[in-house]
């Protein structure tokens, strides 16, 4: 049987990329995207929209694409040994994840304890290219990546709200609460391990309001941008 689930799915797409193989026609590093929503903008359902449209575009539409948002990062670094069987990808980077991120940000030492697993994680994905990494920071973390693609997921309120009923089929009142506390919980995460602010336009490529290009549209307008920005990986 096929693996379909999102971990299955996450743990193949590892597995894909540590096995040695070559492919007959080798590229660059992909692109990695990163995502960073409000609470209940469609990140999740987008993301999977963004590999469906990308991946017939490619000069290699065998490639494989990875999708990861928070909990299933946590997931496979629990069930794969994420960190050290990604390591090998980017032994010979001339710089350290530590001293890149001290040079770049100035956290200490004690910041990248508590983070650290995530971090390197994220860090090493983004390396690996043809990913998709939602929230975590991670837009702050593949920053000096070459290939990195950063983008913001904005709604009206009363949107998000619909769609959060909608997903988990709870109250008005329920889903008013999930999204207020998500999205103080993400601003707060970014902002005390990274000392930016999650809503701060300069820190991606583009912010786009869902509700007014719909999940097929914008993961069109994320795929088109990424494509006139990386144009070499595509026909």
């Amino acid at each position: 049987m096929l693996a379909t689930g999102p971990f299955e799915k996450a743990k193949r797409y590892i597995e894909n990329k540590t096995t040695g193989k070559e492919p007959q026609v080798k590229y660059n590093i992909g692109p990695c995207i990163t995502i960073s929503r409000e609470a209940g903008a469609g990140s999740d359902l987008i993301a999977g929209k963004i590999v469906d449209y990308l991946m017939p575009k490619q000069k290699d539409p065998s490639i494989e694409w990875g999708v990861f948002d928070k909990n299933l990062i946590e997931k496979v670094l629990e069930d794969h040994n994420l960190p050290s069987v990604l390591k090998k990808f980017v032994e010979d980077e001339p710089k350290t994840l530590s001293n890149m991120l001290n040079e770049l940000f100035g956290i200490h030492p004690p910041i990248l304890k508590l983070i650290h697993k995530a971090t390197e994680t994220i860090f090493n994905l983004s390396s690996i290219g043809n990913v998709i990494i939602i929230g975590r920071g991670s837009n702050i973390i593949t920053k000096a990546l070459p290939n990195s693609f950063h983008v913001r997921l904005v709604a009206p309120v009363d949107f998000r709200i619909k769609n959060v009923r909608e997903f988990y089929g709870n109250t008005k009142k329920e889903a008013e609460d999930f999204i207020r506390t998500e999205d103080l919980k993400r601003t707060k995460f970014v902002y005390d391990n990274f000392h930016i602010k999650a809503d701060d336009p300069l820190q991606y490529h583009i912010i786009i309001n869902a509700e007014l290009f719909g999940i097929e549209g914008v993961a069109k307008l994320i795929g088109d941008s990424v494509m006139l920005k990386f144009p070499g990986f595509y026909k």
